[in-house]
């Protein structure tokens, strides 16, 4: 008899007890900063200090709780993410866009060129890369969260099934983010770290950027094929009978009129946004540091410009129907989400509003009572809760091993030993080492931060440039942020996915394993090669 695989819930507490068990094994640690003087010059470097062990027992199930307080933030996040497109879905708007992408995309198969590369390879390409781009540039992460309940239905209603829908935003965000050319969270800080200018090796790095987008979408593409051949075939067929289902409407008899209340909406939208625009004249997207000279930065009036193009196509949209002026709302969300992240340095806070207020205008716009809005945004919540709960249950992880004080004694126990290796074995177990922290530390920025002011300093001792440290611990932190359960932002794409973490963990896997060898590949040049900025 086949034994049942344990609940993700199951699992992730499961992990809580081997880490609690850890805190009484492994002696405990921290590193602390202190100021030396060389030549003249002082530095603050990272000294590892043996302290006390704290071990954990009782505390595996406070920490779930103070696991839900670290992972507050997401949590409600995904709460409010949930019950905003909970509003939207019930127009069936995001149904209807995705039907009439669809049949668009049906008549580019008239085009030769376009028949024998595929529209659904073109499609899937193209939009993995958007998202690489975002994940290189400005290191969209917990964003993807909110693009998992449009693209989930969207590959669904193409013929594959979530893990496409997740691919298509989560998993290329992570492929840039690894191959990250500005990212100011992880490249920026690590460089800085290491006293390096901001930004240098671009050149590297930007053909690493691309030989992993090349590897990963190809991984995608082909998978993506197999299952639109053979549906049943799909790891999540059975789990993927909620979309499926949810997709099942007659849009047909779906009423486009336009009500007075759409008008209305339109009305207070813009003249919000001509507000925005008076305080936001001009603003200026950054793109990594500019202040360092490796970066770069435009000047526009972003707000203006983009108020004026929803004035005129949410009007030309309301003509039409009510159902084309949601989609054109939601496509100004996405807008004005880019123009805050890169010109405002929006986060969670900020992003959640934005939506939540699109879920609300939408139901204004469909001319919903205020308690029919609030019982959509409810059963949105109820729906997606799953998810918001198992964020924070795996933040109980982070907790256990923190609260132990044997997080610090794991990263120092691993970067030892290294003396009279080789360079590419150096690298090699470098590499290793930052991919394995990543799963106790899955912040980029907390794991730089850490990490670098003992690395760096380290790769001078054995004639390794402090670049290819950086590439080192770019690769590590990024490729286990698609498998590591303590990461918040995985674990709420799985969840808002409906995927289980055993499944996802399977299929993800052997992506995996290709990743890390082609990150091991692309790291040996920098210590075999005279490569500019290395």
């Amino acid at each position: 008899m086949m034994r049942k695989i344990p609940h993700t819930y199951v699992i992730v507490f499961y992990i809580i007890l081997v880490s609690a068990i850890l805190t009484w094994i492994i002696p405990g640690g921290e590193y602390i900063e202190e100021t030396v003087s060389t030549d003249g010059v002082e530095k603050t470097e990272m000294v590892y200090r043996e302290m006390d062990k704290n071990p954990q027992s009782w505390q595996v199930f406070s920490a779930i709780f103070k696991g839900f307080v670290k992972q507050s933030g997401i949590i409600v996040f995904i709460l409010m993410i949930g019950g905003a497109f909970w509003i939207m879905n019930s127009s069936k708007a995001i149904d209807a866009g995705i039907l009439s992408f669809i049949r668009f995309s049906g008549k580019l198969e008239q085009y030769r060129w376009i028949r024998f590369l595929g529209v659904d390879n073109i499609v899937i390409t193209m939009v993995m890369f958007l998202f690489s781009v975002f994940g290189a540039v400005f290191g969209m992460s917990e964003e993807t969260i909110a693009f998992v309940i449009i693209m989930v239905p969207l590959a669904i209603s193409m013929g594959y099934d979530s893990i496409v829908g997740v691919c298509l935003c989560f998993v290329a965000a992570a492929l840039g983010f690894a191959g990250a050319v500005l990212n100011p969270f992880t490249i920026g800080i690590a460089q800085g770290i290491a006293e390096l200018p901001l930004f240098s090796g671009l050149e590297y790095r930007i053909l690493c950027w691309v030989v992993i987008n090349i590897v990963g979408i190809g991984f995608v593409l082909l998978y993506a094929k197999r299952i639109k051949a053979h549906p049943e075939k799909s790891p999540v067929y059975r789990e993927d009978s909620y979309w499926r289902n949810k997709g099942r409407t007659e849009l047909e008899s779906i009423n486009t009129s336009t009500p007075l209340s759409a008008w209305i909406s339109y009305g207070i939208i813009l003249a919000g946004l001509i507000a925005f625009s008076i305080f936001n004249p001009e603003t200026t997207l950054v793109i990594g540091e500019p202040d360092s000279g490796a970066g770069s930065s435009l000047t526009f009036p972003m707000i203006p410009l983009a108020s004026g193009l929803f004035a005129l196509t949410g009007f030309l949209s309301l003509r039409k129907s009510v159902h084309l002026f949601q989609l054109t709302l939601l496509g100004f969300t996405i807008l004005f989400l880019i123009i805050g992240v890169m010109g405002y340095q929006w986060y969670i806070m900020k992003i959640a509003t934005l939506f939540f207020a699109m879920g609300l205008f939408s139901g204004i716009a469909m001319n919903y009572s205020p308690n029919r809005i609030t019982a959509l945004f409810l059963d949105g919540v109820r729906d997606i809760l799953s998810a918001a709960l198992i964020v924070g249950l795996a933040g109980g992880i982070i907790v256990i091993l923190e609260d132990g004080k044997i997080i610090d004694s794991i990263l120092h126990g691993l970067s030892s030993g290294m003396d009279n290796l080789g360079q590419i074995a150096s690298v090699g177990i470098m590499y290793g080492i930052q991919t394995l922290i990543n799963v106790f530390i899955p912040s980029g920025s907390a794991q730089a931060a850490l990490t670098m002011p003992i690395m760096a300093p380290f790769s001078d001792l054995i004639n390794i440039s402090r670049q290819t440290t950086v590439m080192v611990y770019q690769f590590g932190d990024g490729f286990t942020n698609m498998i590591t359960p303590t990461s918040g932002v995985l674990i709420g794409v799985l969840g808002v996915a409906k995927i289980p973490y055993e499944k996802w963990v399977k299929w993800v896997t052997p992506f995996m394993i290709i990743l890390m060898i082609l990150g091991f590949l692309l790291l040996i040049p920098t210590v075999t090669m005279d490569l500019k900025g290395f």
